[in-house]
């Protein structure tokens, strides 16, 4: 019990019926590819573990851009305690430098991973909440000694020794405002917005094409998404960025020191320039006004001044951001910026670091003040675009081996990485002979084929693609 003045002198006994944490599993959240990659070395170091997925398939996520080219080549997308794992079951590895679409990185990959785990895996497992059993925030004695609790969103609960959270970012992505809050009337109009990477010339080509459509944010999914626009006639495009020009969203064409952001840049411009695409600076989402099958969206500058698009559709490729919200129990240090770690976040930033510049970092820079709590992988990231599945993955072994008490291999990190980090124009030429053109997207993508022979990088907006 507690009082106003803090706890009072008697300590409740903890529950006879409830299990010592040393007998509990780890629970890993999210069976994507570093959630997965987080439980092989689970399963390496024969450590007991439950993976709680909320979708319904094994990297649910990468199948909502499964039309989607990756970045990296096979050789970086592949955990080295999963590829034991899967060797050893018959298992005959892709193409080393093939870059594979979401699709196959599912089929040839992550299913056949997750079958390996069987009922370990929980599908349709969305977790509501995280907290120490027993304890809220605030109460610190017994505190470590005590399991996690794990409540699901159909209202069961479940004890953990310690929890990898690997949820990713993909099922929050940013909103419309300019403000950083949803612009007036967003939600008005969600049935005419879409986020970034929708799968503009094959499924979802019928919603684009005579229509005019606007797109929000300046990275390179949005790039992506205006050239595939582009590829579709009689489709008018907008253009909304908030800077004054585009010069950042175009790089460094030829000079730029990632092959496929240059060359993304390099096309997006020359469809600016012919005016197949319309570019609006200076623009600030403010509201969005329904009117029919047509919105006007309406900026508004920090000077008040206003201008106003009208358009069918419109594709919001602002980024994404962690939700921290199911661990609003735990104790987290989080930088104010990024929303990474605190350690973390001078690592990650991107306004320092390209995914190739990023050092390697592992379980202490990952750690908070909540002890067997960890994010991985994107979610590690907050806000930062600078992510890669190679450093997602030396991520997990790290802080697999820090729960197993392995601080020395814990502690030694090391991410083999080319100096620009995974891209490589000459290898999507030589795959471009193979399957078609394609495009580098927003943090670590690559489009499906559109009309440019350069490679890009991973998931969410990143400096790599």
């Amino acid at each position: 019990m507690s009082g106003c003045c803090g706890p009072t002198a008697v300590e409740l006994e903890p529950s006879t019926q409830a299990a010592r944490p040393d007998e509990l599993p780890i629970v890993v959240i999210g069976a994507g590819p570093v959630g997965l990659a987080a439980a092989a070395h689970l399963a390496g170091r024969g450590l007991d573990f439950v993976v709680l997925e909320a979708g319904e398939q094994a990297g649910a996520s990468v199948a909502r851009w499964g039309h989607v080219r990756v970045f990296s080549p096979w050789k970086y997308n592949i955990d080295s305690a999963a590829r034991r794992l899967l060797e050893a079951d018959g298992w005959s590895a892709p193409d080393a430098e093939w870059l594979p679409t979401g699709a196959e990185l599912i089929d040839d990959y992550l299913a056949p991973l997750a079958k390996l785990f069987g009922d370990r895996i929980r599908l349709g497992a969305k977790v509501s909440a995280i907290s120490r059993l027993g304890y809220d925030r605030v109460r610190t004695a017994g505190r470590e000694a005590a399991p996690f609790l794990i409540r699901l969103a159909d209202g069961s609960e479940l004890h953990a020794r310690a929890v990898i959270d690997a949820s990713g970012t993909y099922a929050t992505p940013s909103t419309l405002g300019a403000s950083g809050l949803p612009a007036r009337g967003e939600s008005d109009a969600a049935d005419l917005v879409d986020h970034a990477l929708p799968d503009v010339l094959g499924a979802d080509r019928d919603r684009y094409a005579g229509r005019h459509v606007l797109v929000v944010g300046a990275g390179h999914s949005a790039a992506t998404t205006l050239l595939a626009l582009a590829q579709l006639e009689d489709t008018p495009i907008t253009w909304a960025i908030r800077a004054g020009d585009a010069g950042r969203a175009y790089g460094g064409g030829e000079a730029d020191a990632l092959p496929a952001r240059g060359a993304l840049g390099t096309r997006l411009h020359a469809h600016v320039t012919t005016g197949r695409i319309r570019l609006v600076t200076g623009f600030f989402t403010h509201a969005i006004e329904r009117d029919g099958d047509q919105v006007r969206v309406i900026s508004r500058d920090p000077s008040g001044a206003e201008q106003t698009i009208t358009a069918e559709r419109i594709v919001a490729a602002t980024g994404y951001r962690p939700d921290h919200a199911i661990a609003g129990e735990l104790r987290l240090d989080l930088d104010a910026v990024l929303g990474s770690t605190r350690a973390l976040a001078p690592l990650i930033d991107p306004n320092a670091h390209s995914c190739g510049t990023v050092p390697p970092h592992g379980a202490d820079e990952l750690a908070h003040p909540e002890p067997g709590y960890y994010a991985v992988g994107v979610k590690s990231y907050g806000r930062a675009p600078t992510f890669l599945l190679a450093t997602g993955y030396e991520q997990a072994r790290s802080v697999v081996a820090a729960l197993a008490g392995d601080w020395e291999a814990a502690r030694d990190v090391r991410l083999d990485l080319p100096e620009t980090g995974v891209c490589s124009s000459s290898l999507a030429e030589a795959q471009e002979q193979r399957v078609g053109l394609a495009t580098g997207i927003s943090g670590g993508l690559l489009g499906t084929p559109l009309p440019l022979a350069t490679a890009g990088a991973a998931q969410g907006g990143g400096c790599c693609g």
